[in-house]
């Protein structure tokens, strides 16, 4: 089983956690920097013991790691995060302000996803256990991390949740940017949104995505899955589709068309999309990740909010 593949900079190891028994689904990034050890996004509670076996392909444990950075709450980024501190609570966990309370306490975040996931959420998350207060450092966007020798700077990049941050090492010009630039696995040919519900904001989108470009990264790195290169072309293609797959939702839900024939509608557009890049088999690896038919479901929601005037 592969847990792991070093990227050209060997301070950087992008861990596949195999989320749903898929390779090419979740990659945390493992960032040592002298004696201190990070993950960026451990993936969700369901994958915590092929987390451990990419440790361990590193030499190292769990017990060896000094601080977790969350670029946002959603359980297949953040959900192993208490259960990590189980094993080790001396770790610091780095998340922004709107975030924070969920997971010291995740009971609304996991009734959220359960109304989401039914009786699936369990078999494909695993537990999502608290995280002590203690443990929490609180981000807002702005700040610079000093964890060893590297420092990263957090930027605040909402769109797909209200409590997303982005991370950027300057000196190796990479930004881990979560799902703020979407879903392409290992650079591939194509690049997929994920915009579940509650939190999608096409205005505040678009300025994250400014906010990602002005800092001029050389390389992005996606938990869904790995690095993705030349970032401006990315973001451009991003971006576009983006707005077209709102545009797509927005027919949709003007056509009065009931949820189920409103659903059917928008899953038959994209994959008829992303067919003329990926074959069959390979959208269904992207499907696991960004989940269409949440898509949709946040995509209407937005919908329903600009016409709200909210």
């Amino acid at each position: 089983m592969r847990a792991s593949y070093t990227l050209s900079m060997p301070s950087v190891t992008a861990l596949d956690v195999h989320w749903n028994g898929r390779p090419g689904s979740v990659a945390s990034a493992l960032l040592e920097s002298g004696e201190h050890r990070a993950l960026i996004d451990p993936g969700p509670g369901s994958t915590v013991e092929t987390l451990r076996e990419g440790l361990k392909a590193r030499g190292l444990a769990v017990s060896d790691l000094d601080a977790i950075l969350l670029t946002h709450i959603h359980l297949d980024h953040a959900g192993a995060t208490g259960t990590l501190l189980q094993e080790n609570p001396r770790m610091t966990v780095y998340v922004h302000e709107n975030g924070a309370h969920h997971m010291a306490d995740p009971s609304k975040l996991l009734a959220s996803a359960e109304r989401l996931w039914g009786g699936e959420l369990r078999r494909i998350f695993g537990d999502t256990l608290p995280v002590p207060a203690e443990n929490l450092r609180i981000l807002q966007g702005g700040e610079t991390l000093r964890l060893g020798t590297r420092e990263l700077n957090v930027v605040y990049t909402p769109g797909h949740a209200v409590h997303h941050v982005s991370y950027f090492d300057d000196v190796e010009g990479l930004a881990f940017v979560g799902d703020t630039t979407g879903i392409r696995v290992e650079n591939g040919p194509y690049i997929m949104p994920a915009t579940p519900p509650p939190d999608i904001d096409l205005g505040l989108w678009d300025a994250s995505l400014d906010a990602i470009l002005a800092r001029h990264p050389a390389r992005l790195f996606l938990t869904h899955f790995g690095i993705a290169e030349n970032p401006s072309e990315h973001i451009v293609v991003f971006r576009e589709r983006l707005h077209r797959w709102f545009k797509i939702a927005s027919e949709i839900m003007r056509s009065d068309s009931g949820d189920s024939a409103g659903l059917k509608s928008f899953l038959s557009a994209i994959r008829a999309e992303a067919e003329q890049y990926l074959a069959p088999v390979a959208f269904e690896q992207y499907a696991v990740s960004a989940a269409p038919n949440l898509s949709f479901l946040g995509l209407a929601r937005h919908f329903r909010k600009r016409a709200q005037g909210r």
